[in-house]
């Protein structure tokens, strides 16, 4: 009898713990709602093709079942499925296990931070947290709680305007060129001799002349002398001999032209003489180079230590045998003009291009088919100029970026892709890297992009824009703002929206070629509920809905617009 009922006592007491323990989860369960939460952000929102979540919460005093333990789950529900974060476990001061013990008497305070890939089907979702109670050996779930709305999708408005990038051309119609030529003179003359109309840079200017006419595109612009005298005999007389040789050489051209039929303006305005007296420099240049000359050093320092020229003179012409080398080696070179004859040359005509770029392509230089190629608005005509730029100029990278350029203004990636590689194989060059780190980006690859466009930032500002783009898509708006900084465009505008300088956007907006677009006003009611301005929210999204009806649809339901819910006038 005694054995019995000691059996029977212990079932009894066995039950008991048994009941107190789902009374516990149950009493937890049923009072789940005084466990306190925050959110951050609220409604959550996309970053980065993210949605991360910051919670802070609060189990209160004489809650927590001493010997339970509870995973708490924050999960996306949206229509078709849902989402979990990651678990996180508590359990009761005797409670056994490796969970963050919540004293029953307390309570206490937790903090979570969690992050899930996002999809679109989470656009319109709820964050709940699920919560499973344990104890021994029993499990209760207990009721989802709402935490709050999800998802805000603003970032997905960026538009992909990456900036692919043409190499210029260097064509220029009319260019500057110069013939020259060198008369030198006899000891004290101006004379010029008729031998030294056969050299040849002289001979040379005297057939370009000649050849004026029949060119047809050439204009002359003006003459210059420069004319010295050798540094021996009198200054003055020297001053007068360099100003006759500069008038003897300038009345051997004017002969030239008046025999070529060419007319020249007054002699004030295209002739202009330079006569420089006596060629100390010249000569001190001369004696440096020599070889020759005995006492070179020596006359260098004479030529330092008298500045008049007249005792320089003196000095030299006393060392006999020095200066008959200097007579005969130095002195005939210094006596001379130097004459320079500017024109221009004037290139084909835009008519004459295009005609040439068609019929005879291949007689053009690189910057004219370049140029040819700009003279024409249909794509298909630039692509196969460009393309016979790769052909006839293997060399050189242009041809065959620019071709890559029209084709991804025709939506061949693949096809522009290939020339983009083409025109890095010949040079590696920063456009074409540029474009590749566009592709790249296209593709999905912001890493590579990234890469391509830190090793391309020589090639301009448009880099940096592409660079934004990315900064955009990975959550990094401060980035995204300093890399767009000083454009006016909807991508610039969206990410100073996301950073947080609503005001700022507006500005960047309004002055940007995309404002009146249905995106622009989209994204300007946008700005406008973020300054909790509902006239502008209701004018803009009119405006984007009659633009394009879809986005009616997307307005009323996403959450930049909660505060004005029934409000939106659509």
């Amino acid at each position: 009898m005694e054995k019995r009922h000691l059996k029977g006592m212990s079932l009894l007491i066995a039950a008991t713990l048994v009941l107190a323990g789902c009374n516990g989860l149950g009493k937890m369960k049923k009072y789940v709602e005084n466990i306190k939460y925050t959110v951050d952000p609220n409604p959550l929102t996309v970053q980065g093709d993210s949605v991360a979540i910051s919670i802070n919460g609060t189990f209160p005093g004489k809650y927590f079942a001493r010997k339970a333990q509870v995973e708490l789950t924050p999960t996306l529900t949206y229509a078709g499925g849902e989402t979990p974060y990651k678990m996180v476990g508590f359990q009761g001061d005797k409670a056994v296990g490796n969970y963050t013990v919540i004293p029953y008497e307390t309570g206490k305070a937790f903090s979570y931070t969690g992050k899930v890939a996002y999809t679109p089907a989470m656009s319109t979702s709820e964050l709940v947290t699920k919560i499973l109670g344990k104890q021994g050996k029993k499990e209760i779930p207990f009721d989802p709680f709402k935490l709050a709305d999800g998802v805000i999708t603003t970032p997905y408005l960026m538009l992909s305007d990456d900036k692919v990038l043409m190499a210029r051309d260097a064509f220029q119609r009319i260019t500057e060129h110069s013939e020259a030529a060198t008369i030198n003179y006899l000891v004290s003359s101006s004379v010029v001799r008729p031998g030294e109309l056969k050299d040849a840079d002289v001979s040379a200017m005297a057939a370009f002349v000649k050849g004026v006419p029949a060119a047809g595109n050439i204009n002359l612009t003006g003459a210059s002398f420069d004319a010295w005298a050798s540094p021996e005999g009198e200054l003055s007389k020297n001053e007068n001999l360099a100003t006759d040789r500069a008038k003897s050489a300038m009345t051997w051209l004017r002969g030239e032209l008046k025999r070529a039929k060419l007319k020249s303006d007054s002699l004030e305005t295209f002739y202009t003489l330079n006569p420089r007296g006596e060629d100390w420099d010249g000569f001190k240049s001369a004696m440096q180079a020599s070889s020759t000359v005995p006492d070179k050093d020596l006359v260098l320092r004479v030529l330092e230590m008298y500045p008049d020229v007249t005792k320089r003179e003196e000095e030299i012409r006393n060392m006999a045998a020095t200066y008959k080398e200097i007579s005969e080696e130095i002195l005939p070179q210094l006596r001379r003009s130097e004459m320079r004859l500017n024109y221009q040359r004037v290139g084909k005509s835009d008519e004459q291009l295009i005609a040439m770029s068609k019929s005879t392509p291949d007689s053009l230089n690189v910057e004219e088919l370049l140029y040819s190629a700009t003279l024409t608005t249909d794509m298909n005509e630039q692509l196969r100029i460009y393309r016979e730029a790769s052909r006839i100029y293997p060399g050189d990278y242009r041809g065959p970026n620019n071709a890559g350029y029209i084709l991804m203004m025709q939506n061949k990636m693949a096809e522009a892709e290939t020339e983009f590689q083409k025109a890095n194989s010949i040079t590696d060059n920063p456009i074409s890297t540029n474009n590749l780190g566009a592709v790249a980006r296209l593709k999905g690859d912001r890493k590579k992009a990234m890469e391509l466009y830190r090793k391309a930032t020589a090639a301009g500002p448009e880099v940096k824009y592409n660079m934004g783009i990315i900064d955009i898509q990975n959550g990094d708006y401060s980035s995204a703002n300093s890399n767009m900084s000083g454009v006016n465009s909807f991508n610039a505008a969206l990410a100073k929206t996301l950073g947080g300088d609503a005001a700022g956007a507006q500005r960047i907006l309004e002055a940007s070629a995309d404002k009146d677009s249905a995106q622009g006003h989209y994204l300007m009611a946008i700005i406008g509920a973020r300054q909790s301005n509902g006239d502008m929210v209701r004018n803009h999204l009119g405006m984007a809905v009659q633009k394009d009806a879809s986005l009616r649809e997307k307005a009323m339901k996403d959450l930049e617009f909660r505060a004005f819910a029934g409000q939106l006038g659509l």
